[in-house]
């Protein structure tokens, strides 16, 4: 099949299955996201109650990835795929079931838990296929079309809030879990064949990647980089509705703005990787722009000028975040060759958890402020810029730990 990918080993097809099992997650997040005030009054609790529904996701996920890894590692991908969907799907009916915030709080903690199996075995099945540059393209291209799900779900969500209970969004959060089952079913073959895996199941691979500098490292830029996002993710609906004033299709158009630049920096990574510019070129600019964008957006809310002003480094800020994310999961990658299953679940474990400890912070002034969130956002990339720095200083030690990207 004459796939746009197939010079780098992957079809078409099997790229966009992988891309949808990396983006459920994130769409059954941003999707219900304009319908935070309605869930809040709905179910009689306040803002920081309903940011727990995303703090327990991200946690769920943290969790899940980090034992997902080993145990894909040990009986192989397809397997450990379909369970993890098949219970997701259960979970994702749950949650829009349920009859109280705790009850919605568990059913969501539950549903990142096992669907937590598709965002590793996408990294992982593209590790065990792709070295060096064609991996940091086809993560990079992954995250781009994964990068669709945020761009989509908050705009329909934005139209749906108010309009239908927030219950329906849900609801529609289950239908996509089926549609990922489906496709994985029909899409997506094992990766590891017998010879290649565990010979039985074990965590110890998870202690040794962290005792490996350089993908701690990379590691830690990721789930900073994460947490800076997640800051403006898990407050956007109160900052640009009750903040700015905005109505929920107007949050769900500018989320969907800065979904486009988290978009575009994929696409541009990607394309930059087929024409061979070394990830770290492109993350060395990033994490900076990044961080910088954090501190102008700190100044904004803190000056008399007009708080609107904080849509520009928002937008630029995620656009950096699409050049780092891909690339710096490449790098880090390329450090645990021997453990693919186990590397993917510690960055997105490391990454989720981090990302879950960071997100209510933003909310923890009330509902009527821009403050913490920036304040949060500019502390996650003054630590996603010293963990990168930390990174490449052990390479420069070690030259030869990414001889993939020669």
């Amino acid at each position: 099949m004459g796939d746009a990918t197939r010079e780098d080993g992957l079809g078409l097809r099997l790229l966009t299955a992988l891309s949808v099992l990396a983006a459920t997650a994130p769409l059954s997040m941003d999707f219900y996201l304009p319908s935070f005030p309605q869930v809040l009054t709905s179910l009689h609790t306040d803002a920081t109650q309903v940011q727990l529904t995303i703090t327990a996701f991200l946690v769920g996920l943290g969790i899940g990835q980090v034992v997902w890894g080993p145990i894909s590692d040990r009986f192989g991908r397809r397997r450990p795929l379909i369970v993890g969907a098949v219970a997701t799907v259960v979970f994702a009916a749950l949650s829009a079931l349920a009859p109280n915030i705790e009850v919605l709080i568990g059913a969501r903690f539950l549903q990142a838990l096992t669907g937590a199996a598709g965002i590793v075995m996408s990294r992982a099945i593209i590790a065990d296929r792709l070295q060096g540059f064609p991996a940091a393209r086809a993560l990079s291209l992954m995250q781009t079309i994964t990068a669709a799900a945020p761009i989509v779900a908050p705009v329909v969500g934005g139209l749906l809030a108010g309009r239908v209970s927030w219950r329906w969004v849900l609801g529609i959060v289950f239908a996509i879990t089926v549609i990922q089952l489906i496709g994985l079913l029909t899409s997506i073959p094992e990766s590891l064949p017998p010879e290649r895996r565990a010979a039985r199941l074990r965590f110890g691979h998870l202690g040794s990647l962290l005792a490996r500098p350089a993908f701690l490292g990379y590691t830690a830029t990721i789930a900073f980089t994460f947490a800076l996002m997640m800051a403006y993710i898990s407050t956007s609906s109160f900052v640009y509705q009750r903040v700015l004033g905005f109505a929920p299709w107007q949050y769900g158009l500018l989320f969907a703005l800065n979904a486009c630049g988290l978009l575009l920096g994929g696409a541009a990574s990607a394309r930059l990787a087929r024409h061979r510019v070394h990830p770290v070129r492109m993350v060395r600019i990033a994490v900076p722009t990044a961080l910088g964008c954090a501190l102008v957006l700190l100044a904004i809310v803190l000056s008399p000028v007009p708080t609107w002003l904080i849509v520009f480094p928002l937008w630029v800020a995620m656009l950096s975040v699409g050049f780092i994310q891909g690339n710096t999961t490449a790098l880090a990658m390329a450090h645990a060759p021997d453990a693919a299953g186990a590397g993917s679940s510690l960055i997105g474990g490391v990454m989720s958890l981090v990302g879950g400890a960071i997100s209510p912070l933003g909310g923890l002034a009330g509902d009527d402020t821009a403050v913490p969130f920036a304040l949060v956002m500019a502390a996650s990339g003054v630590c996603a810029l010293a963990a990168f720095i930390a990174a490449r200083m052990s390479v420069r030690r070690d030259p030869r730990s990414e001889a993939a990207f020669a």
